[in-house]
């Protein structure tokens, strides 16, 4: 006997097909890239890190660079120690903040050039020989050490005058949360101290420099970072911006890794698709038969539609007044520290910066973002390079023997 199904039935069944369908379509859209890229030149690099909830990028983009580093001179593959350098930065931080009297900023952040005071000063470790979790989580979470480490030392600063001890005690909380920072070890059968395991490393400290492009101090001259992360008060050269371009461009193609830090607060910077654009908002993407419909929008749907990651968009050109308005306007801070590995370009033929993360690999291109050069010349802060990667006018010009 035939089972009749009724109208109701079958509309019931057409839907539920609908559903499923257009389920299937919005993963399928979910998981599509907008942005294809092809390598131009990709450099060697070591596996993407975690810094999880600890505010210490600048180790692991400045030891990701040291890493690549030793890639490119031929000493192998090594892991190293991102919480040993922030174990004496944070030493030495603290010391500088009492001996200001509290009239300096304690951030829990850093710079690159944290990472060569250290190597420089002290040395360096494999990251199995320190690992800095000492407090039972897998990963960094330095939320209760950092507060720990600010108030202990606000209170030290509050007294008439000063223990004996007090170093002691701030040690104390370091010891407590990264462990005691080792002074000498066994690595794969010798033995050393972050001082000789450096040196057997062979890289020199005085190879690295750092370039910037800021028109309130005169370019081709050096210069003190004024932000608030540089407690060390680490330099950097300062070109013209089309220079500083032109730089990480040519280090790129000579084999030379970079440390990028900058602004990665921008609605353009977008971890879950991967890439960091800087649209054009007034303008858009203006063309072929979306024209019409975009010159209709108002300025706040214009906005929102440039930052939707659904297309490539027209994005804004970036000249020196440009970037400087975002610096002095306090639009542009240095909040971040990455890895400048490579140049791709996407479907389109537009070139990025390929740029190794430290936040997991859980996004569309496992732990990488693809940076426009348009956000590299606005947000740029400054690069850390091997001073090598220079041409030899560049050289000429800031003086670099």
């Amino acid at each position: 006997m035939k089972r009749i199904l009724s109208f109701t039935s079958i509309l019931i069944l057409v839907f539920s097909v609908f559903q499923l369908n257009a389920q299937e379509v919005k993963k399928d859209s979910a998981n599509k890239k907008v942005y294809e890229f092809s390598i131009i030149k990709e450099l060697p690099v070591t596996s993407v890190k975690n810094q999880f909830r600890s505010g210490t990028c600048w180790s692991f983009s400045a030891l990701s660079f040291l890493e690549s580093e030793l890639l490119r001179v031929g000493k192998g593959e090594f892991d190293l120690s991102e919480m040993f350098t922030v174990y004496h930065s944070y030493l030495a931080k603290g010391d500088k903040y009492v001996r200001y009297h509290g009239n300096t900023a304690f951030p829990t952040g850093g710079a690159s050039n944290d990472v060569i005071y250290v190597w420089r000063t002290v040395g360096i470790v494999p990251d199995t020989v320190f690992a800095g979790l000492n407090y039972g989580e897998p990963k960094h979470n330095h939320s209760e050490m950092d507060r720990l480490l600010s108030d202990f030392l606000a209170s030290v600063v509050k007294g008439k005058e000063l223990t004996p001890v007090w170093r002691n005690a701030y040690k104390g909380i370091l010891d407590t949360y990264l462990g005691q920072a080792p002074t000498e070890f066994t690595y794969k059968g010798k033995k050393y101290t972050p001082r000789t395991y450096a040196d057997e490393l062979g890289l020199n400290p005085d190879d690295y420099i750092k370039i910037t492009s800021f028109t309130h101090h005169p370019f081709y001259t050096s210069y003190i970072m004024d932000v608030s992360d540089n407690w060390n008060n680490g330099t950097a050269y300062n070109v013209p911006l089309d220079e500083l371009q032109a730089i990480a461009e040519n280090s790129i193609k000579q084999g030379y890794t970079m440390v990028w830090g900058g602004d990665v607060s921008e609605k353009g910077f977008s971890w879950k698709n991967g890439v960091a654009i800087i649209p054009d908002e007034e303008n858009g993407d203006l063309k072929g038969t979306d024209r019409d419909k975009w010159e209709s929008m108002s300025d706040k749907e214009r906005k929102a539609e440039a930052y939707k990651f659904t297309k490539i968009v027209k994005e804004k050109e970036i000249d020196q007044v440009e970037r400087q308005k975002g610096y002095d306007n306090y639009n542009s801070t240095d909040d971040h520290g990455m890895h400048l590995v490579g140049i791709v370009k996407d479907q389109n033929g537009t070139e990025y910066f390929k740029i190794k993360n430290s936040w997991d690999i859980d996004n569309p291109y496992q732990g990488y973002i693809y940076m426009s050069k348009p956000y590299f010349r606005s947000k740029t802060l400054d690069i850390m390079i091997n001073k090598k990667a220079l041409s030899s006018e560049m050289r000429k010009k800031l003086n670099i023997k």
